[in-house]
């Protein structure tokens, strides 16, 4: 039986406003062997058309406009995003919103939306954990990762990478693929190769 490792890459992003196309920062967290070993973030100027920051938003996160004037467009820093992740599956907290991310901001940018799979750790925190609450600083709080920078996209990031440790740890895994099965929740796809899938499922 080949030896599993539990490797991916935590992704999160903040946006500027309401739309999903408005990345203004991404944090990224590589785990090896369950293990962080390297984390970065940055700043996104968002697509035009799509960087207004709204005061809510703002509120939020604490960036603006002024923050990413000398920041790299997403066309731009998308191939740093890619070859950081490279070939490992993504995992983000309501994994929905970090791919609406990606994928918006791509078609915003003309740009290629890139392959990625992806496992979204809230749906494993809710299979994993009792909680009142499977928000990203409670479940963090259940796997013992406290007292971060709630959404400082970096610390989100972080915060995610210690729920998938920690919940692979509970249910006896040492993979990505492990985890999906155990906890019952899919592995799903953005860019060509779901649209593949999709087409082969139907």
């Amino acid at each position: 039986m080949q030896s599993m490792s539990l490797d991916f890459t935590a992704i999160d992003f903040e946006t500027a406003n309401s739309s999903s196309a408005s990345a203004c920062s991404v944090g990224l967290v590589k785990v090896r062997d369950g293990v962080v070993v390297e984390r970065v973030g940055w700043l996104i100027k968002p697509p035009l058309g799509y960087d207004q920051f709204t005061e809510w938003n703002t509120r939020i996160h604490g960036i603006m406009a002024v923050d990413v004037v000398d920041a790299l467009l997403w066309s731009e820093q998308l191939p740093d995003l890619v070859t950081f992740a490279g070939d490992d599956h993504l995992v983000a907290h309501n994994a929905g919103f970090d791919m609406g991310v990606i994928a918006a901001a791509c078609r915003a940018s003309f740009v290629d939306i890139p392959t990625f799979r992806y496992l979204c750790s809230l749906q494993v925190a809710r299979k994993t954990y009792d909680l009142d609450s499977y928000r990203l600083p409670v479940a963090a709080m259940a796997a013992g990762f406290e007292d971060f920078a709630h959404h400082d996209a970096l610390a989100d990031a972080e915060a995610c990478a210690a729920i998938v440790i920690h919940a692979a740890g509970r249910h006896g895994v040492d993979s990505i693929d492990g985890l999906s099965v155990e906890s019952r929740v899919r592995i799903n796809a953005i860019g060509p190769v779901s649209q593949r899938e999709a087409l082969q499922r139907s």
